[in-house]
């Protein structure tokens, strides 16, 4: 996702407006836009920003360096540029648009929001490079030059390595239905669930990643948690979200639901090993299920819901297993190379495809 700083140059906002006729406190400009694109998309696209209104578009131009167009829209409701997003998503979901406003406005939760914003890559790399230019410039042995080199080549791999570890979170409003550039409640809880235990940055700066890709009656919730608790942590916010906008299964309801899982006509096993998966991790997180039986339980229920795949099953031999079941990944990774064997088999000798379709019907002695 784009950064608010970009390498190239954006139009000054308020020069732009004074040559159009129109009021900067309305306007904002919209950069990275395709050449070929028509008018019509993009303010369909810019409608999807609610805060905004009807979005007209007032004025464009060609960026050599981008190779794109930069747009000038006027908006319908006053704009406050802390409290948009930085980039926005096209209709047709090609590469994100990137949003410029005049941001000098805002409460303190869009201070702090807008104060975690990342520079720009090549900006941080340009400036740990000027910091070790002189030590290179000075050099005078190639024992040094090696040295200088060496200290230049950490810190550019640093900064890009720090950089790319802790990207920005997908926006969600928790508005149904999903307005178009915003991920759905599943898919974000999974990427802020795995920047939150997964990051080594501070809890301030988790809180602030999430805070800044919420919008709308998600970004309420967060509000009303911090109103009632200043120092809630990460998790806390993610479990409030659930809460308000997931679903009100409990544990018990949702492992009645994993044990009655079945594969469908035409999935193959691993396929249906990774939708078993994605049921029995919510099951442990809402207390269904001790996490020291998920293995157990994964196993069992791949063997009872697994309907369409006797006979792989009996060539795994995990019936055998079920005391000492492998974890997720080894058996998925067991099950793919089988697959792919099985693959190989039947091109090989189309003999084969036709007695393992009729062994579909096969039922298992032990269910």
């Amino acid at each position: 996702m784009a950064c608010l700083q970009t390498p190239f140059s954006v139009p000054d906002l308020k020069s732009w407006c004074r040559g159009e006729g129109i009021d900067p406190d309305y306007a904002i400009i919209v950069s990275r836009i395709p050449e070929e694109t028509d008018v019509s998309k993009i303010e369909d696209t810019m409608h999807s920003i609610k805060a905004l209104g009807r979005v007209r578009v007032r004025g464009r131009m060609y960026s050599q360096e981008s190779q794109s167009l930069i747009v000038l829209c006027e908006c319908r409701e006053k704009v406050h540029g802390r409290r948009l997003p930085l980039d926005v998503l096209p209709v047709d979901g090609s590469d994100p648009w990137i949003l410029s406003a005049d941001r000098m406005e805002g409460n303190v939760l869009d201070v702090e929001r807008e104060s975690f914003v990342a520079p720009d890559e090549s900006e941080l790399r340009e400036e740990h490079q000027e910091s070790s230019l002189p030590n290179l410039l000075n050099a005078s042995t190639p024992e040094s030059i090696i040295r200088a080199v060496g200290e230049l080549l950490a810190k550019t791999t640093k900064i890009s390595s720090d950089s790319s570890s802790f990207r920005r979170l997908r926006t969600f409003s928790g508005i149904t239905p999903i307005p178009a550039g915003e991920d759905n409640l599943e898919n974000w809880m999974e990427q802020a669930m795995l920047m939150v235990e997964e990051s080594d940055r501070s809890e301030k700066e988790k809180k602030l990643r999430i805070m800044e890709s919420l919008r709308g009656p998600a970004l309420e919730i967060i509000q009303a948690v911090r109103f009632t608790n200043a120092e809630a942590s990460p998790k806390e916010y993610l479990t409030a979200i659930e809460s308000a906008f997931g679903s009100s299964e409990s544990g018990e309801d949702l492992y009645f639901k994993f044990r009655a899982v079945r594969q469908r006509q035409g999935e193959c096993l691993s396929d249906f090993l990774r939708r078993l998966e994605k049921i029995l991790i919510r099951v442990v997180q809402r207390g269904g299920l001790p996490a020291q039986s998920a293995g157990k339980a994964r196993l069992e229920q791949l063997l009872r819901g697994a309907t369409q795949s006797d006979i792989m099953l009996l060539q795994l031999r995990l019936r055998e297993r079920k005391r000492n079941p492998p974890d997720f990944l080894d058996l998925l990774h067991e099950i793919r190379e089988e697959e792919v064997r099985e693959t190989e088999r039947r091109k090989s000798n189309p003999t084969v495809r036709q007695v393992q379709v009729g062994s579909e019907n096969i039922k298992d002695p032990f269910f």
